[in-house]
């Protein structure tokens, strides 16, 4: 008899799962890649000081041009050339600029800092351009008479530029400014608060809807496939669209809810939903649950129909109540789909920008981490702190990530 080793796979089986594993290792690798790259990419630029200006890396700027009145063979005229470091702080050393000149012209004098050969060809050494600094170069030349034939009109061409900078990317200089910055802040645990405000409260309203929306259609009725469409329009719907619609049934001026109010003596005066503290706060977060309970309440109502029914009957027989069944029954079966729900709402929940920057904006009590980044890497230009609060979000999700499978997907057998 054939011994089975261990792990249970024979010489087969063995073989088939080197091959899986050979057939998956593309794919394996360029999801990874396509994870792990941009992820490094954050973390390294969260240490270096670095803004918007700072993404293009400093070059020479060089602006070809031709002066003087030319109108027969024999005229004068300047070829200029206008030299600019593209960075105001930065300097660039070792610059040079070379150009080819065409034969209808012929150089006369150049700038002291270049040299022409025998094609025609200038050449000039600049040295080192501070940040911000501009030069100019002449080279007087005359019109002969080919100027007048086959090159009527001076080509501008683009002269070729050589010189050596730093790179604020790519070097060893690292700070951890970013980081002080966003946790000296006085803003910033006003922004944790906000941000676990949404995201629990949001993400646990999502659900909760969801489990109810799923009880509610998983008996039959007529227009059962109506009310299921309606169900998903929050979802399906374009997030700008809905948003704005909100706005305007909100707003305190023109809004119809305000009116509404106003009209049935609920009110004494408009409220500004979207534009004071803390409703603007509550507003997204009623926002966020009605914007994705459908998706809870999918998996929730596809859980339920897979639960048997003679779960139920033994129930009626027994003389359980509904809410008994609910109790007993319905929600151990679903706790296992409803814990993954609130992991994986609570993740995109944390992440989400778009919703609070169509609805507020990040002001009035709404700005979030996701928010935050948006405000450090392109209000301000500070690209650095921007990466910074992305990778403090991270950290928070890969630690929450963490806890929740070592402790409650234990007990729930995920």
């Amino acid at each position: 008899m054939q011994k089975v080793p261990p792990s249970g796979l024979g010489p087969l089986g063995k073989r088939e799962e080197r091959l899986a594993w050979g057939m998956l290792l593309p794919t394996i690798l360029s999801v990874s890649l396509i994870i792990i790259l941009p992820l490094c990419a954050i973390f390294w630029i969260s240490f270096k000081p670095i803004s918007l200006a700072d993404l293009r890396p400093p070059t020479v700027l060089v602006k070809e041009q031709l002066k003087g009145q030319i109108n027969a063979a024999g005229d004068a005229a300047k070829i200029r050339y206008r030299i600019r470091n593209s960075s105001q702080s930065k300097p660039l050393t070792d610059v040079t600029i070379s150009d080819i000149i065409p034969e209808s012209f012929d150089i006369q004098s150049t700038d002291e800092r270049c040299s022409v050969d025998e094609t025609n060809a200038i050449y000039c050494i600049i040295g080192v351009l501070e940040g911000g600094q501009r030069e100019v170069i002449e080279a007087e030349v005359l019109i002969n008479d080919s100027f007048f034939g086959s090159e009527k009109q001076y080509k501008i061409t683009q002269p070729s530029t050589s010189s050596v900078g730093d790179n604020i990317l790519t070097n060893s200089e690292l700070t951890f400014e970013n980081f002080q910055k966003i946790f000296d802040s006085e803003e910033f645990i006003t922004v944790i608060l906000t941000t676990l405000f949404y995201t629990v409260f949001g993400t646990v309203g999502a659900v909760v809807v969801g489990l109810f929306a799923a009880l509610l259609l998983n008996i039959n009725f007529r227009g059962k496939g109506l009310v299921r469409g309606l169900y998903l329009f929050p979802y399906v719907a374009p997030v700008i669209a809905v948003a704005f619609s909100w706005i305007n049934l909100f707003d305190p001026f023109s809004g119809s809810i305000n009116s509404l109010l106003l009209q049935m003596d609920v009110l004494d005066s408009p409220i500004n939903f979207f534009g004071q503290r803390p409703n603007a706060l509550i507003m997204v977060t009623i926002f966020e649950i009605w914007r994705y309970f459908p998706l809870s309440f999918l998996f929730i109502l596809a859980r339920m129909q897979s639960i048997d029914i003679e779960m139920y009957e033994a129930a009626d027989m027994d003389g359980a109540s509904p809410l008994q069944k609910f109790w007993y029954i319905s929600l151990p079966m679903l706790i296992g789909i409803m814990s993954i729900l609130f992991l994986l709402r609570f993740i995109w929940t944390f992440n989400k920008f778009d919703d609070i920057f169509l609805l507020t904006g990040g002001a009035s009590g709404t700005r979030t981490l996701t928010v935050n980044v948006y405000e450090q890497a392109f209000a301000v230009s500070n690209i650095g702190a921007g990466a910074a609060v992305a990778v403090v979000i991270f950290i928070f999700l890969l630690i929450f990530s963490l806890l929740f499978f070592k402790f409650f997907s234990q007990e729930e057998g995920l």
